[in-house]
């Protein structure tokens, strides 16, 4: 026993040190460049070396595939069926072949084809474009993940030991380097809002909040490893505004609130949640409310209108889609956050999913899992563009602002290439209804054909009108509005 004790006592000045070692680390590489706000580019870098290592792998992965002649990506449809790339005519060929003896050349009908109909009409309806919207999208080229390629096979050795690799740098180093940054930047976050709660209202308590919320979420974003983009900074939300976002992740909040200071608006929650949620509202005005309780509902919207009638108070900071979305699309927006007659700041977030799928899956991951495929992943990597504001007509009603404020958010200039620009349906009735007493007495001698015609006239030329206050628009990030009429 007496033999073991300078063992032990090395053991723990060699633990002793390396804690030492990586809390200094911590402090000088990123909490006190966080506190000011300053990098040093070593993510940069970091995110140029992890692409260069995808290319090689993408290269080694496609020659090995030409060498054992088998196909490199298996046929995948990001929905809930899966669908082979065939044609109609091949199908039904296929169909009477495993049915039937007869000549597949015969152009006569069989009852039999019948089946082959009414099944692609049932797969039509379950697997429609919202449904894909709620599911991952899968990657076309590896990124040393193997949770977020399923087509990915053994290919070389080499390949795989890159792998293992990656497996260890990512659990064993990063995810415990990780994991403090969060424990510190949660830490000072509790800590500092519930400090800066006891001071009485005034410049000095606003500014100490603005710069420990600041530091505190800069400190978090860099426990995912995040690089952010800005663009169009001049137009980020003023006091006195709605800033809207499409929603993806939790972490959406952090990736804005790093850049700016907001007051937010969300559900109340239980545990850790809940206990940041405290803190917070102490030493800035925050809107919690339970989404169950029809009262909390309409003490929200007074508030908010309260707010925001008053221009020295923060812009709230909302997401209107309700739900997280794979961050393909912009789903349809609650019209509650257009109703207050606020100038709306529409922002628009894309992530890279090749260094990390930030897309938050709440039906399969529980929020403590959820953040550990988050921390465990290379890097959180997106693009934040600010919209020009947009401000409600007084003719106009908050049905008719928010689908074009959703395809404002969707197109949006300097783009990255490769990029869809949204085609949908016609508009909604919403905005081809025209709210404004002339509007409705031109409707109403115009006749029932004249009127759905100028409303659609009227509605068209507000949204041109919007376009030219933007010119040379595409659609932001791949974010595209879905067709169906469905949002």
């Amino acid at each position: 026993m007496f033999l073991l004790l300078p063992f032990d006592s090395l053991v723990v000045n060699l633990l002793g040190i390396s804690i030492t070692v990586l809390f200094t680390l911590l402090l000088v590489f990123i909490i006190v460049p966080a506190i000011f706000g300053v990098s040093f580019g070593i993510r940069k870098v970091y995110m140029k070396t992890l692409l260069k290592i995808f290319q090689w792998a993408t290269l080694r992965i496609e020659r090995g595939a030409k060498e054992k002649n088998h196909p490199l990506y298996k046929p995948y449809v990001n929905g809930i069926i899966a669908k082979e790339p065939t044609s109609l005519e091949e199908e039904i060929k296929e169909m009477r072949r495993s049915g039937s003896s007869k000549a597949l050349d015969t152009p006569e009908f069989e009852l039999s084809d019948i089946f082959y109909f009414c099944r692609k009409g049932i797969e039509t309806i379950m697997d429609d474009e919202v449904t894909k919207r709620f599911s991952a999208e899968e990657l076309e080229s590896w990124n040393l993940l193997s949770r977020t390629n399923y087509n990915f096979q053994y290919i070389s050795l080499r390949l795989t030991v890159l792998w293992g690799l990656g497996v260890l740098i990512r659990y064993c180093f990063l995810l415990p380097l990780r994991i403090a940054l969060a424990f510190t930047g949660i830490s000072l976050l509790v800590t500092g809002t519930t400090v800066v709660g006891y001071l009485p209202n005034g410049r000095c308590k606003d500014f100490l909040s603005k710069h420990v919320h600041l530091m505190c979420y800069r400190i978090c974003v860099r426990a995912l490893t995040a690089i952010i983009t800005y663009h169009d900074r001049e137009n980020r939300p003023r006091n006195g505004g709605i800033c809207v976002a499409n929603h993806t992740s939790p972490i959406d909040v952090i990736i804005l609130a790093s850049d700016g200071y907001y007051a937010m608006v969300g559900q109340i929650h239980g545990g850790l949640m809940g206990v940041i949620q405290r803190a917070m509202v102490k030493a800035c005005p925050h809107v919690w409310f339970e989404r169950s309780e029809v009262k909390d509902r309409h003490l929200v919207a007074r508030r908010l209108t309260e707010h925001v009638q008053d221009k020295s108070k923060l812009p709230i900071l909302i997401f209107p889609e309700g739900t997280c979305i794979n961050n393909t699309s912009v789903m349809m927006f609650k019209k509650g956050s257009f109703e207050i007659g606020a100038t709306v700041y529409p922002v628009a977030i894309k992530y890279d999913p090749q260094f990390g799928d930030a897309f938050w899956n709440s039906s399969k991951y529980g929020m403590v899992t959820y953040l550990l495929r988050m921390m465990t992943s290379w890097a959180i990597v997106c693009s934040v563009w600010y919209l020009p504001p947009m401000t409600r007509q007084p003719e106009e009603q908050a049905g008719e602002l928010h689908p074009a404020e959703r395809r404002e958010r969707a197109a949006a200039s300097g783009a990255p290439p490769g990029l869809r620009t949204p085609r949908g349906p016609a508009p909604r009735r919403s905005l081809l209804c025209r709210g404004g007493t002339r509007n409705r007495r031109r409707d109403r001698d115009a006749g029932p054909r004249g009127r759905g015609r100028a409303g659609l006239c009227r509605a068209r030329s507000r949204t041109r009108a919007r376009s030219r206050t933007a010119p040379g628009r595409a659609a932001v990030g791949g974010l595209a509005v879905p067709s169906g009429g469905r949002g």
